[in-house]
């Protein structure tokens, strides 16, 4: 794990300036680019669901950067030091979180707290409710089918997850400002905060409106349906990844419990054959190398591999909830519009009406006043709507703007992370199938010059296949006891080519030849 890294104070002021902090003070980054006279706008977006996350974004001022900078970041937090706690009524892992900044939002440089898994709930539940526009890092799951959640393994896959899940919120140019995230990581305890979240039902509540409204929809942008089907198809390829995955894990667990009895069985045979002794030693020894190769891919395979699957897959049905929270926001601005016309249809049918047999002018009213009224009444309400449309139009951009500049980012970021995985998995098979070919050749090269303990037998034939150009060593081949089979076996040899059993049989001719 890379050490914690501190930033030059300039580079921090420069970032602090185009952030919108003046003065020590942090500035919202969309209003210290707004004038006077959008001031109102903005106060009306705020004050709507969800808008301090659409006025935070830098989208709309048009510097949102997507490149990461180390240089210019001013926030790094390290989870390390799983701690396990055992009580009364429960056991669980906390986690130190380390936090070195040189914001002024911060009263200290420096901050080490524990955290536990439920606190990365609560903050990640947090910023889905304050920033309801903005793709926030999927959490791991709180449990495994395969290790014991106590187990060393188990913590170590966990660590990272969640490491990554902070180094990704605190790379974020919006999601690194927010306060809940301030609160995680200096707050000695978060028990207080937790208490404050919003409710299950409350929760469920707002789901259910989401997925209803976006059902409404009727016409969504062709670049956001795309972003949809991508993330659909590419859900459903992960998930494939991962059940087949878990399939070959299986089957290699229980081929590694096979192969864990087949080296002791070598052993006991040689202890019954004195003369085989060391080649059967030699294969009972290859055979666990290739029991240790195999269960360090399997490690890999459960500690590496397929949590990174796990967590992309998590990150398709992320993206899938913040695409369905910018389609309520059209769907609302949709609804404000339709409204909006209506009402305006609703004036000039009142401009062209006869109000003499209105209810008003029946009861006296001077027909006249009765159409002023009611005009007047509908003129007010399409005044409303105005305002209303705006605030859902601007509210709507922002969500795209937001929605489209965390997908680059994300892009950016699974290409690396792919590529790093595929990468290292390649470079675990060719290590693994690298000790378990060294394994097979020092069993060939131990029965080479163990070949004098057939002198007089007649040993089960046996013929190698291994490529000599692959190994850069010629294998020794055991052939036939026939005298033709032999010569045949002699002829089909490659020049150079060395053959213990034709060693053997000079040896035989040069007996028979002294006996006579």
């Amino acid at each position: 794990m890379a050490d914690i890294l501190e930033t030059p104070t300039s580079v921090i002021a420069v970032e602090n300036h185009e952030n919108g902090e003046e003065n020590g003070k942090d500035v919202h980054p969309l209003a210290a680019a707004m004038d006077d006279e959008e001031e109102e706008i903005i106060s009306t977006i705020l004050a709507s669901p969800g808008g301090d996350s659409i006025a935070s974004t830098k989208a709309l001022i048009g510097s949102y950067n997507f490149e990461d900078d180390d240089d210019a970041r001013d926030l790094f937090i390290k989870v390390d030091d799983p701690m396990r706690h055992t009580g009364k009524m429960e056991s669980f892992v906390s986690y130190r979180v380390t936090t070195k900044t040189t914001r002024s939002s911060f009263d200290n440089p420096e901050y080490s707290v524990r955290r536990r898994y439920q606190d990365f709930l609560w903050l990640r539940q947090k910023l889905a409710e304050v920033q309801p526009t903005h793709l926030v890092p999927p959490l791991p799951e709180k449990q495994s089918m395969r290790l014991d959640r106590f187990a060393p393994e188990f913590l170590a896959a966990r660590r990272r997850a969640l490491h990554k899940f902070l180094e990704r919120i605190s790379e974020h140019p919006v999601l690194s400002f927010n306060e809940n995230l301030q609160v995680f990581v200096t707050a000695k305890e978060l028990t207080a905060h937790r208490r404050q979240s919003m409710s299950l039902m409350s929760r469920m509540g707002s789901s259910l409106r989401t997925t209803t409204t976006a059902a409404l929809l009727r016409n969504r942008s062709p670049e956001f349906t795309v972003m949809g089907e991508y993330v659909q198809m590419l859900g459903e390829k992960l998930g494939s990844i991962e059940r087949i995955s878990l399939r070959i894990l299986q089957e290699s667990k229980d081929y590694v419990s096979e192969l864990k009895t087949y080296s002791p069985a070598f052993r006991l045979w040689s202890n019954s054959e004195t003369e085989l002794t060391t080649p059967l030693s030699k294969m009972a020894d290859g055979v666990e190398i290739c029991t240790q190769s195999i269960e360090d891919q399997n490690t890999y395979q459960e500690t590496d591999f397929l949590p990174f699957v796990k967590e992309y897959s998590l990150y398709t049905e992320s993206i899938k909830t913040v695409l369905k929270k910018r389609d309520q926001f059209q769907m609302e601005h949709e609804l404000a519009v339709e409204e909006l016309n209506k009402k305006k249809n609703e004036r000039e049918q009142v401009k062209i009406s006869d109000q003499n047999y209105s209810f008003g002018a029946i009861m006296g009213k001077d027909p006249a006043d009765v159409k002023e009224a009611k005009s007047g009444r509908i003129v007010s309400k399409i005044e409303q709507l105005q305002k209303e449309v705006e605030v859902f139009s601007d509210r709507a951009e922002c969500a795209n703007a937001d929605l489209k500049a965390d997908m680059e980012r994300w892009h950016h970021n699974r290409r690396k992370d792919m590529k790093d995985m595929l990468s290292g998995m390649a470079y675990q098979q060719i290590m693994s199938n690298t000790g378990i070919l060294q394994a097979w050749e020092d069993v060939i090269s131990s029965l080479r010059d163990e070949a004098g303990f057939l002198h007089g037998e007649d040993p089960s034939p046996m013929h190698s296949t291994t490529d000599p150009s692959l190994t850069g060593a010629t294998s020794p081949t055991l052939t036939s006891s026939s005298g033709a089979e032999r010569g045949g076996a002699k002829n089909s040899k490659p020049e150079g080519f060395l053959d213990i059993n034709n060693g053997l049989e000079d040896e035989d001719e040069e007996e028979e030849l002294n006996a006579s």
